[in-house]
């Protein structure tokens, strides 16, 4: 949890609010190479100078104005570093230290080196049902922490779950970036559209009320809702679309496949809670049988390769798709339209199901 004992410089807080220090991130830590960026972040390896110690610094771009679409207001900078505050578990990232300057915040967290756990799959020879269900306990565990404290992440995908360190025998889990992370009060009826598509439950689609029970498609190795285009995608998820190909699972175990079934649901009342997940048999087996299924039984690694090389390929494009939609923006001097978001395509098939309700 954040700490401002060691407070160094003059701060700015807002009420109820964590200390975002305003003195130079630079004065106090080394900053090193890159490790990642998305659209208004970018995260840097450091060190801090008195301790030696090497942590993860993500320089987020502030918004400058209301009326700008670039960057991240500052309220929901806000939210995110309340949330992360909050939380002290062995498989979420730790929130080390806060800093500010006129067009960054930079949280100083918990150096994760291991890489995306999926990254980690693709490069095996072979995997167990029994080495795969450690993987996904400690993915329960996280989000059972989480939920427990009534926070839902949001944006549950394979690039959020990554390894602390990849180079001992049996990796831990770490859950990272809670920048659509919300809490979930009690009687407090949540609607919000966002996240990734093909790893959004059916009632974020269908623009429902929100919980906090747990959906399992970021456990399946690849999504099985994924479809050529956004619409599609969103269509499967929406009608559950979705089979067991005997080509691919014909080594799955029973258990596998009733875990899966029994998250997979679109009614959330019937849908496993977080702690029915955990103590399934295929988690935890109640006996020996049980446990002998699991060890013998491995993972189709050839199709997961195959559809963790089709969503790469996918997001690949994506980026560079976007990209070139940013350069001609620039050169026409004309706003970046949002068509290819999630919100965009959620609003359309919204507005379109408005239409069919009126006729």
């Amino acid at each position: 949890l954040f700490q401002t004992s060691h407070y160094l410089g003059a701060s700015m807080r807002s009420p109820g609010m964590a200390v975002f220090k305003q003195q130079k991130v630079e004065d106090v830590y080394e900053i090193g190479e890159e490790l990642g960026s998305g659209q208004f972040a970018i995260v840097k390896k450091c060190r801090e100078k008195s301790t030696g110690v090497e942590y993860a610094a993500k320089f987020i771009k502030k918004r400058q104005s209301r009326a700008s679409r670039r960057g991240v207001r500052r309220e929901e900078i806000e939210r995110e570093v309340n949330i992360l505050q909050q939380i002290l578990h062995a498989n979420i990232i730790k929130l080390h230290d806060i800093y500010e300057n006129r067009t960054d915040v930079v949280l100083i967290l918990e150096l994760v080196s291991g890489g995306e756990l999926f990254d980690f799959l693709a490069q095996k020879e072979s995997l167990s049902e029994e080495e795969a269900t450690r993987f996904i306990k400690e993915i329960l565990d996280g989000v059972n922490y989480l939920h427990a404290k009534k926070i839902a992440h949001f944006d549950l995908k394979p690039e959020n779950i990554m390894l602390l360190d990849k180079n001992i025998p049996i990796p831990h889990i770490k859950v990272i970036d809670f920048g659509l992370a919300h809490k979930i009060e009690d009687g407090v009826e949540f609607k919000n559209i966002f996240g990734t598509p093909e790893f959004v439950a059916p009632e974020i689609v269908n623009y429902e009320p929100l919980g906090i029970n747990f959906s399992s498609k970021v456990l399946s190795g690849a999504s099985p809702f994924l479809g050529e285009t956004k619409q599609e995608t969103l269509a499967n998820i929406t009608a559950v679309n979705y089979e067991f190909d005997e080509e691919f699972f014909s080594h799955t175990s029973d258990l596998a496949k009733d875990f899966i079934q029994k998250l997979l649901v679109k009614d959330t009342r019937k849908r496993l809670t977080i702690q029915e997940a955990l103590t399934h048999p295929w988690i935890t087996p109640m006996d020996k049988r049980q446990a002998l299924v699991r060890r013998e039984s491995v993972i189709n690694l050839e199709n997961f390769k195959r559809q963790y090389a089709r969503r790469r390929w996918k997001l690949s494009y994506s980026v560079v798709s976007l990209c070139n939609h940013l350069s001609r923006s620039q050169m026409r001097k004309v706003p970046l339209m949002q068509d290819e978001s999630l919100v965009g395509t959620l609003k359309k098939q919204e507005e379109e199901r408005r239409k069919k309700r009126k006729r």
